[in-house]
């Protein structure tokens, strides 16, 4: 039997957040009342002129930077010709033989070591129309009464970026788009919120033999909004195409849909390739040639980044805790607190499990951290509540110490282990995970007064007596 390997590339695409649109002045509002936001070069009147977003073009070669992109010196806006409702030019202006950003890479830490993807560019065009689909059960084009479109999306500043077919599993899809994500907001250059449409993929997948050079036909699935349902997408997309080969059955180049129900892909449309296009030089607008004292001034700006972060933390604490910690925005968190004192395997735990706090009271958490176990855990509970919009004084919650006398918890914990025969039975009977409950319900008659540490030791002296 055949081994097979996939290869995976992706198209991804965020909104930038600008106030105004690509090549007019109209604004840009989410969730605003159906075109209220256009003008005549939106909507392609006759005459209308573009004149480019300078703000676009900064947070572009920003992105770029962060790529480890080649900056163009001479970058070119192009017409992409092709019909539909919702592109009223009947041409998309994007770029394509000279972009903006050119080759680079993303370098994504895993568990195993960096995984490298190749970025074949990042380029500069608009965004189309939003077609909205009314009546029929799914909100698609297919079973749908009708179609309407809404042009206040149509226009605005879309930054792409296309890497090469580097990837070869669904997991490692998810590791660079989150990576990718990550880094965008971090820089401010999207919200990239799936959810709204401000961040989509069109995954392009393909299956060869290992070993064999070259590529078969892809399949495009087009303007995925969801982690999950790309990665199932691709799985499905390799397993139906492997089946296909092994069937002898031709695999031809097209776009798909992907269904989450049935965890299938089905044939849209054949794919059109550059030439379909018919891409030449947009006439209405000067090349862009950005200065080098511009590039230098945004190379300055970009901070360390989520991968550099993700490797440093994770020399602390492990891949796995510092992803997370990254990916969620939260190492912040840990940072402030084993700055005054904490260790970090502790300070990430607190990171991940407490709420955001006022960054003035982070000396304060951190003393409070770290003699958590002498204090209530109401005092400790409370210190973070009060920290999320005040300041707060340490010696408040310090001065409220827990009960860890032997001889004030024993009348406690023996009447709490009378109470729960059944969870004795379980404990000695090897399910010693029935211990966190049994501290729970000393906790709970103490009033989370008692120190946890000390209930815990007790409880297992007289479990095993």
């Amino acid at each position: 039997m055949a081994e097979w390997e996939p290869v995976i590339g992706l198209e991804v695409h965020a909104h930038l957040k600008t106030r105004t649109k690509m090549f007019c002045r109209c604004d840009l509002e989410y969730g605003a009342a159906e075109n209220t936001h256009t003008c005549p070069v939106c909507l392609a009147h006759p005459g209308a002129l573009p004149v480019a977003n300078g703000k676009a073009i900064e947070l572009t070669i920003l992105l770029g930077l962060a790529l480890d992109c080649a900056i163009a010196e001479h970058a070119v806006f192009a017409r992409k010709n092709y019909f539909y409702p919702d592109l009223p030019k009947g041409y998309q202006i994007s770029q394509y033989e000279q972009p903006l950003c050119g080759p680079g890479r993303l370098v994504v830490p895993t568990a195993d070591g960096d995984e490298t993807v190749g970025i074949v560019r990042a380029h500069l065009e608009e965004d189309a129309a939003k077609t909205v689909h009314a009546g029929g059960a799914t909100g698609r084009s297919v079973g749908a009464d009708y179609s309407l479109v809404d042009f206040n999306r149509g226009g605005t500043p879309l930054l792409e970026i296309v890497t090469e077919p580097d990837i070869r599993t669904a997991d490692a899809a998810d590791r660079f788009l989150r990576l990718l994500r990550q880094t965008i907001v971090e820089l401010g250059i999207s919200d990239a919120e799936m959810e709204k449409g401000t961040l989509r993929a069109d995954v392009n997948v393909s299956v060869r033999q290992v070993g064999e050079e070259g590529y078969r036909p892809r399949w495009e699935i087009k303007n995925m909004n969801s982690f999950t349902f790309i990665r199932r997408a691709i799985d499905a997309a390799i397993r139906q195409q492997v089946a296909a080969h092994e069937a002898g059955e031709p695999v031809e180049q097209s776009t798909y849909d992907y269904d989450a129900d049935t965890d299938r892909l089905t044939v849209h449309r054949s794919k059109e390739e550059a030439d379909d296009y018919r891409y030449f030089p947009e006439p209405d607008l000067v090349p862009v040639e950005p200065p080098a004292q511009l590039v230098e001034r945004l190379r300055a700006q970009l901070p360390e980044l989520p991968a550099a972060r993700i490797r440093r933390i994770g020399a602390e604490i492990g891949h796995a805790n510092a992803d997370e910690l990254v990916m969620t925005g939260k190492e912040w968190k840990a940072e402030a607190l084993a700055a005054h004192g904490v260790e970090w395997p502790t300070a990430a735990g607190v990171a991940m499990n407490e709420p955001d706090f006022k960054i003035e009271n982070a000396a304060a958490l951190a003393e409070i951290v770290k003699h958590r176990d002498e204090i209530t855990r109401e005092a400790y509970s409370a210190s973070f509540a009060a920290s999320v919009t005040g300041i707060i004084s340490v010696d408040e919650y310090l001065s409220q110490t827990a009960v860890s006398d032997e001889s004030a918890l024993d009348p406690v914990i023996e009447a709490v282990l009378a109470a729960n025969p059944q969870q004795v039975e379980s404990y000695r009977g090897g399910k010693e995970g029935v211990l966190g409950f049994l501290v729970g319900q000393v906790m709970k008659e103490t009033q989370g007064k008692a120190d946890p540490k000390v209930v815990n030791r007790l409880l297992r002296e007289k479990l095993r007596g």
